[in-house]
């Protein structure tokens, strides 16, 4: 399909392989008018739709509001690929938090993963799931500590199917002699995270959800009890709200935005490899050791889907495959002149210890995102930690409101600049 077929927001620069590989994206209505509700959510991405979802099957009145078009977030364009416990290491955990903590927040995350599975197959959800994920080292120097994670997970956290590899077998798998050693986790995979998005869309509106999309929250307050949500074209009046926006706030609630700083992520798809193609036979998913970290893996029809350029500004690169390209071409030399069928970017939210933010900023108002490249797994089972919390049961949703992270440095003004200066330095020491 061409470009020019598809509905582009502005938000969401590039048509995404995700979107031209599906037959049609459902559409919602705007919203128009006044209503008053149970619960408001504002974002339509993973955390808002699955909340949506958990919240209308047991009879609570749910209305949600997306600025743009479901899945033209980081949920619907993302690397799609579902991971193992939170995005900081469980070991790193338990320095900050004790042993307990750590293991509480370990054991949601593996929670987190059975129930994304297996919601999608009850409610018939094609997300075209691949067991396998490898995660790789690019400095040498690494590999004790990946080695030693992986004795770790084993030992401390009962989780059986990490185990480390050697230079050999992972040259074997990627189809790379690029990098050095790493670990292989059968207990995690990845998916086609756009035909998730559509699938808990219709999952939530089956239940029950009001469902709006193209219909931006202009300003929320809270006071008497009651939520106040304005958008351009009415306005909702609620008992609870949750705001999911993650990376896409802009300056819509000032204490989620002072944590969660979006920064931009870049993808490119090829055409279809050959069949005598040895990279990545074995279908995983795969990440490297970068602190600007590499993400790569096979889709179902054979591309491979190779993310890793960011952009620490608002701004969108003028040429985003060249990018990818060069970074491709360091791995898989024989790829350097492989067509680049489709190059897309989107926004990430990252928190300052890559941690999720989960606060009440407000009274009776919760932010929830931050997920930090962890989200496939983490946001979606984020929102119905949320919808237990609305029924009275937080003590789960508590274990990430616990953590402690901070605002970014710098106020408005200066955070941005901080942040770009301090991951490009970040950057520079990847190459060194």
């Amino acid at each position: 399909m061409q470009q020019s077929q598809h509905y582009q927001s502005p938000i969401s620069p590039g048509l995404s392989w995700y979107e031209a590989s599906i037959s049609e994206r459902p559409r919602y209505p705007e919203f128009d008018g006044s209503v008053q509700t149970d619960v408001v959510i504002i974002g339509g991405g993973y955390t808002g739709l699955s909340a949506a979802f958990h919240l209308a099957v047991q009879g609570i009145k749910v209305v949600l509001l997306d600025e743009a078009r479901f899945g033209d977030g980081a949920s619907g364009r993302n690397g799609g690929q579902l991971n193992t416990g939170q995005r900081c290491g469980a070991e790193d955990l338990e320095k900050q938090y004790g042993f307990n903590h750590a293991k509480a927040l370990f054991d949601l995350a593996e929670e987190a993963k059975h129930h994304l599975l297996s919601f999608a197959v009850q409610h018939n959800i094609d997300m075209e799931y691949v067991q396998g994920h490898m995660s790789v080292t690019h400095k040498q120097r690494y590999d004790k500590q990946y080695k030693a994670h992986s004795e770790i997970m084993a030992t401390r956290f009962n989780y059986p199917h990490l185990r480390y590899m050697e230079r050999d077998e992972v040259a074997e798998k990627l189809g790379s002699k690029r990098y050095f050693g790493g670990t292989y986790d059968s207990g995690t995979g990845h998916i086609h995270p756009l035909k998730l998005l559509i699938g808990l869309a219709r999952t939530a509106s089956q239940a029950g959800a009001k469902l709006y999309e193209n219909s931006k929250a202009t300003g929320i307050t809270s006071s008497n009890g009651r939520v106040i949500v304005k958008t351009a074209r009415g306005i909702i009046n609620a008992e609870k709200a949750l705001i999911a926006v993650n990376a896409y706030g802009g300056n819509l609630e000032p204490v989620s935005a002072a944590h969660v700083m979006p920064i931009r992520s870049f993808i490119g798809a090829t055409v279809p490899l050959d069949d005598t193609c040895r990279v990545l036979p074995g279908g995983e998913s795969v990440d490297d050791s970068r602190f600007v970290v590499r993400y790569f893996r096979r889709s179902k029809d054979g591309r491979l889907l190779f993310g890793g350029r960011e952009a620490y500004t608002a701004d969108n690169p003028r040429d985003i495959t060249t990018h990818i390209r060069r970074q491709i071409t360091e791995i898989y030399p024989q790829l350097q002149d492989i067509e680049i069928t489709h190059s897309w970017g989107g926004s990430v939210g990252i928190t300052m210890p890559r941690q999720p933010f989960v606060r009440e900023v407000m009274p009776n108002v919760i932010s929830a995102g931050g997920y930090s490249g962890h989200g496939v797994m983490l946001a979606n089972f984020m929102g119905k930690l949320y919808a237990e919390t609305v029924t009275g049961n937080r003590e789960r949703l508590r274990q990430f409101e616990m953590l402690k992270v901070p605002a970014f440095p710098g106020g408005r003004t200066f955070r941005a600049p901080l942040l770009f200066l301090a991951l490009s330095w970040f950057a520079m020491m990847d190459r060194i």
